[in-house]
C-alpha cells in the first residue's frame, strides 16, 4: 500500500476531516475504492462519503463510520493509505513487449519496481541486460493489449 494523505484535523461537529495530499493530486485519487487508516498495527478500510478538493494538495472528506467530531479527532494525525491503482495493471503488464518511441524494441517486461510517486518497470532488453524504466501515465503511448504490445516514451540514455 502507498501512503497517499496524513488526516490533519478534524473539521465541523459531522466528522469531517481535512487531509493534507502526499506525492498525489485530488483527480488521481479513486473515490470508488477504499482507503486504510491503521488501527493497533492493522489497516482499517474507509470508503469517502464526500470529497472536496481544497486546492492541489488538501482535501475536506467525510469517510464511512466517521459521523461526529469524536470520531474525526480519533483520525487527527493518522496515515492515509491506499492500493496504489497502478500496481494491478502493472502486474498485467509481465512479459509484455515495450517498444520506444520510435517503434524500436525496448525490451520485455520482467516486473514492476512500486516506488512512491515513481513507478517503474524492469525490463529485459534484447541482449539479455535488465533496465529499469519509468512508468508514468505521460509516458505511455500506446497500449495494445490485443498485441501485448506497450509503446513507451523512454528517455535518452536509459537503454
Amino acid at each position: 500500500m502507498l501512503r497517499i494523505a496524513q488526516v490533519l484535523k478534524s473539521n465541523g461537529t459531522q466528522g469531517e476531516v481535512l487531509m493534507s495530499l502526499l506525492d498525489i493530486v485530488p483527480e488521481d485519487i479513486d473515490l470508488q475504492e477504499p482507503v486504510f487508516i491503521e488501527f493497533d498495527g492493522l489497516p482499517v478500510p474507509f470508503y469517502f462519503e464526500s470529497f472536496t478538493p481544497r486546492g492541489t494538495r488538501r482535501v475536506l472528506a467525510r469517510l464511512t463510520g466517521v459521523h461526529s467530531l469524536k470520531d474525526a479527532d480519533e483520525l487527527a494525525g493518522r496515515a492515509v493509505f491506499a492500493d496504489y491503482f497502478e500496481q494491478e495493471e502493472e502486474e498485467d503488464l509481465c512479459g509484455w513487449q515495450v517498444l520506444d518511441q520510435n517503434g524500436r524494441p525496448a525490451g520485455t517486461v520482467v516486473t514492476h519496481e512500486d516506488i512512491p510517486g515513481n513507478p517503474c518497470l524492469w525490463l529485459r532488453k534484447p541482449d539479455g541486460e535488465e533496465v529499469l524504466v519509468p512508468f508514468h501515465e505521460e509516458l505511455v503511448l500506446a497500449l495494445e493489449e490485443k498485441t501485448g504490445t506497450l509503446t513507451l516514451s523512454i528517455p535518452e540514455g536509459l537503454l
